[in-house]
């Protein structure tokens, strides 16, 4: 607590007493079990196979755990000393358990490698610092301890996570990363994109003034990509959808609406109204290319037919714009 309003008053790992650490070690494991529960606890819905590794992980830092505890009780007694690793400047630090429940199921999995990886290196790296012989043999036991994690973790991943399983469970993440990320990314560029060109282009046909067309096209993709992200973050919460974060899913198709409408209306901060006009023209053209590459790639839509689609809207769009303008 003194640590929050103090920074300074962490102590160093060279400063504990072997019972100290032996307390450290023991709050380490019982931290790392949490975590582990966390995970399996976000896991667990979409990714039960995952969520059984991460339970299991759990079980052995329980087990260590007490064999910890049981060496203190015999070395120094039932009385253990409040040391935890936010007290010790040297140690490294976990994720929030509000952090751990953003992660991928593959972002979990990498995180716990690097858990066990780095308590391993912190230990190791204390033992080397000790100038005691028990503290130092102690130490280096702990680090066997954490090393020997990574081969647990290992087996339970063959145990509960055959081939098949896994490729079950990459499949449900790919597809949660498309819902999430690519089709609200995807909507938003295409309706950035598409209907941004009407206003963009009639507002050049009719002024001729590229400053102006500019300010247009800006009004229009950044309204465009605040209405997009409001509409796609609210009208769906992904609990029966499934579609996951409705901020995350605002946050992709917002950026993108405004990204796609900014794109061609950018070309007119040039003065000279032909080469803008061209080159904005042109940059439809790149938009209208990506949009129909991602939706062959991610959306598996064969991509000759993603791209008819997605020209003849955006040509009919673009010619209702030019049209207008010259009205």
């Amino acid at each position: 607590m003194l640590s929050r309003f103090f920074p300074n008053s962490k102590r160093s790992l060279a400063s504990l007493s072997e019972q100290e650490v032996l307390a450290l070690a023991i709050s380490n494991e019982e931290d790392d079990g949490r975590i582990y529960l966390a995970y399996a606890d976000a896991l667990r819905q979409d990714y039960p196979h995952s969520a059984k590794i991460f339970e299991d992980m759990a079980e052995e830092e329980s087990h260590h755990r007490q064999i910890l505890i049981d060496l203190h009780t015999v070395r120094f007694g039932n009385r253990i000393p409040l040391v935890r690793r936010e007290h010790i400047k040297e140690f490294p630090e976990r994720k929030a358990d509000w952090l751990i429940r953003s992660l991928s199921v593959e972002e979990a999995r990498k995180q716990a490698a690097a858990m066990e990886a780095a308590a391993h290196r912190f230990y190791l790296q204390a033992a080397g610092r000790s100038t005691d012989a028990s503290t130092r043999k102690l130490l280096g036991d702990l680090a066997l301890a954490e090393k020997a994690h990574e081969g647990i973790a290992q087996s339970l991943e063959v145990k509960h996570l055959p081939d098949d399983a896994r490729a079950e469970e990459d499949h449900t993440a790919h597809r949660r990363f498309v819902l999430t990320w690519v089709q609200p990314g995807l909507a938003g560029l295409m309706d950035g994109s598409v209907s941004t060109l009407a206003p963009i282009f009639a507002a050049a046909f009719a002024t001729g003034d590229t400053f102006q067309t500019f300010l247009v096209g800006l009004s229009a993709s950044v309204g465009a990509g605040i209405s997009m992200g409001f509409t796609e973050a609210a009208h769906d919460d992904g609990v029966i959808s499934g579609r996951g974060s409705p901020w995350k899913r605002g946050l992709a198709s917002g950026i993108m609406t405004t990204v796609g409408g900014l794109g061609h209306a950018l070309p007119y901060l040039i003065p000279e109204f032909r080469t803008a006009t061209a080159l904005a023209i042109s940059v439809v053209f790149v938009e209208l290319w990506a949009i129909a590459y991602i939706q062959n790639r991610f959306m598996e839509t064969p991509f000759v037919k993603a791209a008819l689609q997605v020209v003849l809207g955006g040509a009919l769009v673009l010619a209702a714009g030019i049209l207008i303008g010259n009205a």
